[in-house]
C-alpha cells in the first residue's frame, strides 16, 4: 500500500484512528498494512509521528518505503531516520523501540521489487520521483523486548494478539485470491512470516503462559490440554502451508490457508471464551 499521506490534518485524523483501534482504520487504507512510525526531527529534535505502509520481512524486522507519493524529495520522517536511526514502531498491537537501516544495492532492488509486485503503485511512484526511492528496514532492538500492549487488561491484550493474526490471515487470503496463477515473492515473505509469528506465539503459550494459568488455576487442566492438541494441529497446517509456499503451489497455498484459516478460527475463539476470564482473575489478583 503506498504511503506517506502528506496533509498533517489527514495524518492525525489517521494516528488517531489507528491509535483509538488497534491498528484497524477505514477509508482507503482500509484492510491494509499501516503502522505508525516516530521519529526525532534531524533540526529540532522533537518527535514525528508519520503512518506509513509496511511489507512483512524475514526475521525480526519490516520495511518501510520512502515514497512521498511520487515526490522528488525525500519524505521528512527519511531526512530524521538518516541523522538519528533509533525510532518507535507502533503495530496496533505492540510498541517498541527500533533501529533504521537503509538498504543498498541488490538488496534495496529485491526489496522494491516485490513491494512493486504487491502493488504497482509503488512503480508509478517510482516513475514519477525522479529519483531512487530508498526502502528502510525497521528492525526490532532486541533489548526493547517484544513491545508494549497497550491494553486494559491481560484478557484484552490476548485478544488484540489474536486480532492481529485474524488480520493478517485475512490479508494473506485476499493477496492469494488476487494472486493469479503464480505467488509472488512477497506473498511468499508475508506467509512465511505469519506461520513464524503464529509459531512463536504459540510456543510463548505453551512455556510459560499455560504453566502460569495452571498453577493457579488447577481446573485449567482440561482446557490446556484441549490447546495443547490444537497447537499441535495447527503447527501440522502450518508446516502443509510452508511446504506450498516453499514448493510454489499457488493452488495448493490457498487451499492451506483456507484449511488453516477455519481451524485457528475456532482455536481462537475457543482460547478467548476460556482463557480471558482466568487472564483477568489472575491479574486482578497479582
Amino acid at each position: 500500500m503506498p504511503n506517506d499521506f502528506s496533509p498533517h490534518d489527514f495524518n492525525q485524523h489517521v494516528i488517531d484512528e489507528f491509535r483509538a483501534n488497534h491498528g484497524r482504520v477505514g477509508g482507503p487504507f482500509e484492510g491494509g498494512r499501516l503502522l505508525l512510525l516516530t521519529t526525532t526531527g534531524a533540526r529540532t529534535g522533537n518527535p514525528h509521528t508519520t503512518p506509513v505502509g509496511y511489507l512483512p520481512d524475514d526475521g525480526d524486522r519490516v520495511l518501510v518505503i520512502a515514497s512521498a507519493g511520487g515526490s522528488p524529495r525525500h519524505p521528512d520522517w527519511y531526512r530524521n531516520l538518516l541523522a538519528r536511526p533509533r525510532v518507535t514502531v507502533e503495530s496496533g498491537v505492540f510498541t517498541y523501540e527500533a533501529r533504521a537501516v537503509v538498504l543498498a544495492g541488490d538488496e534495496r532492488d529485491r526489496a522494491f521489487a516485490r513491494a512493486v509486485e504487491a502493488d504497482p503503485g509503488w512503480a508509478e511512484y517510482q516513475r514519477k520521483a525522479g529519483r531512487v526511492i530508498p526502502v528502510v528496514a525497521l528492525e526490532r532492538i532486541a533489548t526493547s523486548g517484544p513491545g508494549h500492549i497497550e491494553a486494559r487488561s491481560p484478557g484484552e491484550a490476548i485478544r488484540l494478539v489474536h486480532d492481529a493474526f485474524r488480520r493478517e490471515l485475512a490479508l494473506i487470503r485476499r493477496e492469494m485470491a488476487s494472486g493469479g496463477s503464480s505467488l509472488g515473492a512477497q506473498l511468499r515473505v508475508n506467509c512465511l512470516v505469519f506461520c513464524q509469528g503464529l509459531h512463536n506465539h504459540h510456543t510463548g503459550e505453551d512455556t510459560m503462559m499455560f504453566p502460569f494459568l495452571a498453577e493457579r488455576h488447577p481446573e485449567f487442566a482440561p482446557v490446556r490440554e484441549r490447546l495443547r492438541l490444537e497447537h499441535e494441529r495447527i503447527a501440522v497446517l502450518v508446516g502443509e502451508l510452508r511446504r506450498a509456499v516453499a514448493a510454489e503451489d499457488p493452488a495448493e497455498a490457498r487451499a492451506e490457508v483456507v484449511r488453516l484459516t477455519e481451524e485457528l478460527e475456532a482455536h481462537l475463539d475457543y482460547e478467548e471464551e476460556q482463557l480471558v476470564p482466568l487472564l483477568d482473575a489472575a491479574g486482578a489478583d497479582r
